[in-house]
This record gives structure tokens, C-alpha cells and sequence, in this order.
């Protein structure tokens, strides 16, 4: 196992669609896609099914995978290189340094596809629809800009509705089971690696649609959401 996470760790290094915590990119990411077409994010796409996944969807949009697992993101870049996806692209790094990539309005629209729900309270802050991810997606987000959430996790779900309704976010969408319509739009029938896995053991997607706004610099709002998280550190976690 260990060697083949090295071949793909050095293959990745190939990959001209992989860039690996680049420097001087804020503003650029159009002159490498060579067109001035919308830029959209997943974040922590994992095995990059999303990324390439929406890419085929919607060749009029530029898409760039981000995550800090090289050897898996090395499957979705090399499938986007084989059926010559150009719109898609990939960026390892962590997700808290963000700003470190894409400038003030750079980015269209970000996907948080199954990610990490962080479920134990203490680690609330490392859930990536905390507020303070939130604001760090603001300040590259253009000013229609939206977040779309999809999870298994439904404490992920809940948290992010709490955050939502704290700072008077406006919310687009909310679907509580994805799949229980008979009708599913293309992108959310997209399905990732840890979509099939069901690690939550749900059997329920979960989705939300929703905007950032300047609520989210509210000082007093931070604090009672601060004390809203420590008057939860006893409750269940179903409950919550």
C-alpha cells in the first residue's frame, strides 16, 4: 500500500491539470483554464468524482478539486486527463489556506460533497460549514455566490442549519432525502466514493443550497453561537 501511495504521489507530480500548493495564483486560475467562464470549487473532494463529475455536466464551467489527500486525488485527475476534461482541475492544499489561492470574487459557486462531519463537539470548529470556513469562502465567492452542502452526516446537516438560522443566511435549498423524489437533478445524482460507502449508515443524502452575507461578521452573533456549541457539548448528538 505504502509504495503505491509513493507511484501516485510521484505520478501526481506529472499531471498538468494537478497543482500542488502553488504559489502566485490568486487571479489566474482563468489564463491556465484559457477562458473566462465561471470557476466552482468542491472541497475536500476526496477521489474527485464531483469535480469531474460536474465537469462533464457542464463543459461551460471551470471546476478545481481541493484536498490534502494527494494519493486520492489522483484518481479524479487522472480520469479527468484520460477523457480530456480541460474545465477541470485540481489543488492540493489545505482548505484553511484557501485565500492563499483565489482572490476577492474569483470563485462562482463552492461543493462540500461528504466531507468530514467532525461530529465530536470539541472539533466543531474544524467542520467545514463552520462560520469561520464560511467567512474564508465569502471573501472569494462573488457576491451571488453559493454554497451547496452534500452530506450523509445528518449531525452535519443540523449544525449547518443551526448556522444558517443563527446568522440569517439566506437558504435556497433544503432537502432533507435527496433520492426520496422521484425526480433528482444531474448534480445531485453525482455520487462519490464515500456516498456508496454510507459511512454514516443514514441511508439519507442530505443537501443544502445557501448564500453568504455580511451576517457573517456580526461580532454578537459569534458570540451566542459560541455558547449555543458549549450548551451542546451535553446533548446527544441525534438530538442536536
Amino acid at each position: 500500500m505504502a509504495q503505491k501511495k509513493l507511484k501516485r504521489f510521484k505520478e501526481l507530480k506529472t499531471f498538468k491539470n494537478v497543482f500542488e500548493y502553488p504559489e502566485n495564483m490568486q487571479g489566474q486560475w482563468n489564463h491556465y483554464f484559457k477562458n473566462d467562464h465561471p470557476v466552482i470549487l468542491e472541497l475536500a473532494c476526496g477521489k474527485g468524482e464531483y469535480t469531474v463529475g460536474l465537469a462533464a455536466l457542464h463543459p461551460n464551467n471551470n471546476y478545481i478539486g481541493i484536498d490534502i489527500k494527494g494519493n486520492r486525488m489522483w484518481a479524479g485527475a487522472k480520469i479527468a486527463l484520460e477523457k480530456k476534461y480541460e474545465n477541470a482541475a485540481f489543488l492540493r492544499s489545505h482548505i484553511d489556506k484557501i485565500e492563499s489561492y483565489f482572490k476577492e470574487g474569483e470563485i462562482n459557486e463552492i461543493w462540500i460533497t461528504f466531507p468530514d462531519p467532525q461530529l465530536r463537539k470539541s472539533r466543531a470548529k474544524k467542520r467545514l460549514t463552520h462560520p469561520r470556513f464560511l467567512r474564508l469562502y465569502k471573501n472569494i465567492l462573488t457576491k451571488e455566490g453559493v454554497i451547496h452542502l452534500k452530506t450523509d452526516s445528518p449531525d452535519l446537516y443540523q449544525f449547518t442549519k443551526q448556522v444558517i438560522e443563527f446568522y440569517q443566511l439566506p437558504l435556497l435549498e433544503d432537502a432533507d432525502n435527496v433520492y426520496k423524489n422521484e425526480v433528482v437533478s444531474p448534480e445531485l445524482s453525482i455520487q462519490t466514493h464515500y456516498e456508496k460507502l454510507d459511512i454514516a449508515k443514514s441511508n439519507t443524502i442530505f443537501y443544502l443550497r445557501f448564500k453568504l452575507i455580511d451576517t457573517l461578521n456580526n461580532r454578537e452573533t459569534d458570540i451566542l453561537f459560541k455558547q449555543c456549541l458549549q450548551n451542546l457539548e451535553q446533548t446527544p448528538a441525534n438530538e442536536f
